[in-house]
């Protein structure tokens, strides 16, 4: 998978699946038009991860900070709240990355350039996070949807306070990865989804 190429090795990962009854053409397409927080749950623990950092700012942290509900949590959004588009492979597997000090209130992000993610480690004190959409086929008419991420700390500097911020957060991450899934599902089985896919960058 394109994964293995940007991340071979982590210190820890988490994968969840889901069966799709729709092509795999259709389903990658739900992954990039699909507003995954299409519930109240996910949407309220996306806009409660984002208040720490909101509260660092201050006042002008806090009047940026939208409301659950007001703006769809797409590809295009994730990527503009600092993930970087990697790579993907029509229409079996996206690939997103991100690298930062998540433990810290601000995430003390600086996600490098996609070549970067593949030459260069992550720097010192940081934690390197690889995320991906896989769709493998099962028949003409069904397929598997996974996402899997991965995480590399550069050091045991990282490690320590990052495994501690896991523990913490997994359990509501799991919530919104399965949340995701189950919205790429409804979106390619029961909606009108464009073939048209984006451009990698």
């Amino acid at each position: 998978m394109l994964i293995d190429e940007f991340l071979p090795r982590y210190d820890v990962v988490e994968r969840h699946a889901i069966t799709v009854r729709a092509t795999p053409a259709r389903t990658f397409a739900a992954i990039t038009t699909t507003d995954f927080a299409d519930g109240p749950v996910v949407r309220f623990l996306f806009w409660l991860r984002k208040l720490p950092a909101a509260l660092v700012r201050g006042r002008d942290g806090l009047r940026a900070l939208k409301t659950p509900n007001a703006v769809p949590l797409t590809i295009a959004t994730i990527e503009r709240s600092g993930f970087r588009f990697l790579a993907q492979r029509v229409p079996e597997e996206l690939v997103l990355g991100v690298e930062g000090q998540f433990w810290l209130l601000s995430g003390g992000r600086c996600t490098p350039s996609a070549e970067a993610f593949i030459s260069v480690g992550p720097a010192p004190g940081m934690a390197r996070a690889i995320w991906n959409f896989h769709v493998q086929p099962l028949d003409g008419e069904r397929c598997t949807l996974t996402t899997e991420t991965r995480v590399l700390c550069a050091d045991a500097a990282a490690r320590r306070p990052f495994l501690l911020y896991w523990a913490l957060i997994r359990p509501g991450s799991g919530l919104i990865r399965h949340a995701m899934l189950r919205a790429i599902k409804r979106s390619a089985e029961h909606q009108d989804v464009s073939l048209t896919f984006p451009e990698s960058q």
